[in-house]
């Protein structure tokens, strides 16, 4: 395999659960009612799904996205085993200066991953409102 594309279509395969099943839920929760109103005040149905249905669905887009995101932040393992040593992902990266070792760099590097993940999930979170998902009241 040894491609960058294999490891796409690797990580697709093992993530694509992690997508499906916030969207799902999300989706599922949606009144069915609104998409009839819609429809019966002229709606075409693309016009109904893309002004009722997918900003109804944006909080479940957003934790499917978030989910996966944190997730792929761990891979080291799918990569290395489908990708070879040519395609070297951040948390390889990390993991080969930790056996080095030359902890300093693989510290600056978890360190630099870890801000980033928290600036997306706050992003995230300001932009499509996340934290209704799991209780929490949005401002």
């Amino acid at each position: 395999l040894n491609t960058r594309f294999a490891v796409y279509v690797g990580m697709v395969h093992i993530l694509l659960p992690f997508m499906i099943l916030p969207l799902y839920s999300v989706m599922r929760g949606i009144d069915r009612n609104y998409l009839r109103a819609a429809e019966n005040l002229g709606g075409r149905p693309w016009q109904v799904f893309r002004h009722v249905f997918l900003p109804l669905s944006l909080p479940g887009i957003g934790a499917g996205c978030l989910v996966v995101f944190i997730l792929s932040l761990g891979f080291y393992i799918t990569p290395a085993l489908i990708g070879g040593q040519r395609d070297v992902m951040i948390s390889m990266l990390i993991f080969q200066q930790v056996n080095v070792p030359n902890w300093g760099f693989a510290s600056a590097l978890a360190l630099i991953l870890l801000g980033i993940a928290i600036g997306i999930y706050l992003l995230f979170n300001k932009i499509l409102g996340v934290e209704q998902l799991y209780g929490g009241t949005r401002k």
